[in-house]
C-alpha cells in the first residue's frame, strides 16, 4: 500500500491547515488510518486515528479539540482538519495504515504502511 500525504504547509498561529491522506491503487475501505508527527530532535508523536468505518475517532489529548480526523471512502481519502495551530504543531506530519486492529491506539502502534509526510510549520 502506497499512502501519500499533502497539504501541509506554513500557517500562523491560530490558523489551520487540512491534511490528506490518499492510496494510490488500492482502496483504505478495510485499514484503519492514523496521523501521526516528528518534529525535529523530538520522538515520533500519535496524532489521531480512525477506524475503517469510520465509526471510532482517537486523538492525543495535545490536539484534542482542534483537529478532527474523518474518512471518505468513496473517494480513498482520509482527511485531518487542524484549527486553532499552535507553533509546537509543528512537524512532519504522517500519514499510515493498518489492516489490524491494534490493541491500543497512541504512541505504541506503529502501523505496517507509511506515507512519505508533509510538513507542517506554525510560526508568525
Amino acid at each position: 500500500v502506497q499512502l501519500q500525504a499533502s497539504g501541509g504547509g506554513t500557517v500562523q498561529p491560530g490558523g489551520s491547515l487540512t491534511l490528506s491522506c490518499t492510496a494510490s491503487g488500492y482502496s483504505l475501505d478495510n485499514y484503519e488510518i492514523g496521523w501521526f508527527r516528528q518534529a525535529p530532535g523530538k520522538e515520533r508523536e500519535f496524532v489521531a486515528a480512525i477506524s475503517w468505518s469510520g465509526g471510532s475517532t482517537y486523538y492525543a489529548d495535545s490536539v484534542k479539540g482542534r483537529f478532527t480526523i474523518s474518512r471518505d471512502n468513496a473517494k480513498n481519502t482520509v482527511v485531518l482538519q487542524m484549527n486553532s495551530l499552535k507553533p509546537e504543531d509543528t512537524a512532519v506530519y504522517y500519514c499510515a495504515a493498518d489492516r489490524v486492529l491494534p490493541g491500543q491506539y497512541g504512541n505504541t502502534w506503529f502501523p505496517s504502511y507509511w506515507g512519505q509526510g508533509t510538513q507542517v510549520t506554525v510560526s508568525s
